[in-house]
């Protein structure tokens, strides 16, 4: 594992384009990123995170910098994903010595993959009764009831709950995930309008992914409404459903015990931040931000450590840092090159969901980076105030 270095510089057309952070990333990424720099409303060079791989229109693991416009496909269809912590005042040898009934129990009360709850739990109608989508009326009835009954629930892909200990031994409940088919929905709208309205008014780009709002579009608007309303939802939803599994803990642990402290960020979303004399919309698509003392997470994958960091205030990454390991390989590659039998070594000393470890495979932590490489890359934007292993993973498939 080497030393942190400092970003890589890349130029385009001899201008200054991107800093990238990732010694381990392929030229088809930073060939992406170079296009994305190179949009008209990209103010300021674009900082690549160390997982930075290829997305649809911006690289996940980017830090895009606008001064009057917003590319929604930059944020992405799941607005507002992030990860929550909490450490508990538990230590390993106050959890039971088999965990099953504890992942049963979760599994109960968190529905994962496609499963939702039946209606709108209490605290979701609370939540939502203070605070009401943006336009209603453009919603169908059917998707009405989906914004309810999915809050407080996980989804698929790489989201997940796990329960971890520290170096100290200490107990963490860990969990990924953000605003499921209510952001997608609304996002995937705006990335089309953006689309259409770029085609409409002849504004160049190279990739239609990186269609644009300009601030006086009355589009822009509207996509800012629905984009804070969407973060937010996912910001509750993290909570909703760290609040369940700490009840299932309480419920099946005979000791009691308190939550000392709780840890929630965004990795897919965009903020109006100062940077220098300018003021920016800093659009992170796959990146925390890593302000100086902001606390983070930083997940690797099914089977290697997660990390609680605090951030450094690097300026040149626009204060931000890593959201995870990043994807080394696509999802239909993991299912053909690994195998169960793998998976299941990498995740050996952990209470998982071992009878679907065919569903999982491209959640194997071979598909990913390696970690302590990322963590390596950027220690001059966040420090690492601890180090969790998983000792129950849930997923949803």
């Amino acid at each position: 594992m080497s030393e942190s270095p400092l970003p890589q510089i890349l130029t385009d057309h001899g201008r200054l384009a991107v800093r990238s952070w990732a010694s381990d990333i392929e030229q088809v990424t930073l060939t992406q990123a170079l296009r994305s720099a190179r949009s008209p409303v990209v103010a300021a060079p674009i900082a690549l995170m160390p997982d930075a791989h290829l997305g649809i229109g911006a690289t996940v693991g980017s830090v895009i910098p606008t001064e009057s416009a917003i590319i929604p496909a930059a944020v992405g269809v799941d607005i507002g994903c992030g990860m929550i912590a909490a450490r508990l005042s538990l230590t390993a040898d106050q959890l039971p010595d088999r965990l099953e009934p504890l992942l049963d129990g979760v599994s109960r009360a968190i529905p994962a993959g496609f499963a939702k709850h039946a209606d709108a739990t209490a605290p979701a109608n609370r939540w939502l009764t203070g605070h009401p989508v943006p336009r209603p009326s453009e919603l169908t009835t059917s998707l009405h009831r989906k914004i309810g009954a999915q809050l407080g629930t996980l989804g698929g892909g790489n989201h997940f709950v796990e329960v971890c200990l520290d170096e100290a031994d200490d107990v963490w409940c860990v969990l990924h995930s953000g605003s499921r088919g209510i952001g997608n929905t609304l996002a995937t709208r705006h990335i089309r309008t953006a689309k259409h309205l770029c085609d409409q008014l002849h504004r160049a780009v190279e990739d239609r992914d990186l269609a644009y709002f300009l601030a006086d579009d009355a589009e822009f608007g509207a996509y800012m409404d629905d984009l804070r309303w969407s973060q937010a939802y996912a910001l509750e939803n993290r909570e909703l459903m760290m609040d369940a599994l700490l009840g299932v803990l309480r419920r099946q642990l005979p000791v009691r015990f308190r939550e000392l402290e709780r840890v929630n960020c965004h990795h897919n979303y965009t903020e109006r931040e100062t940077h220098g004399d300018r003021e920016l919309w800093i659009t992170r698509k796959g990146a925390i931000r890593a302000r100086e003392g902001d606390r983070g997470i930083i997940p690797g994958s099914m089977g290697t450590s997660t990390f609680i960091v605090t951030g450094l205030g690097n300026p040149d990454s626009y204060h931000s840092a890593s959201h995870g390991a990043g994807r080394r390989m696509g999802r239909r590659e993991a299912k053909r090159q690994l195998t169960t039998t793998q998976l299941k070594a990498a995740m050996r000393g952990r209470t998982w969901q071992s009878d679907k470890a065919a569903e999982l495979l491209d959640e194997a932590p071979m598909a990913y980076k390696d970690i302590r490489q990322v963590m390596a890359d950027q220690a001059d934007l966040v420090r690492v105030d601890h180090e969790l292993r998983a000792v129950l993973n849930y997923k949803g498939t």
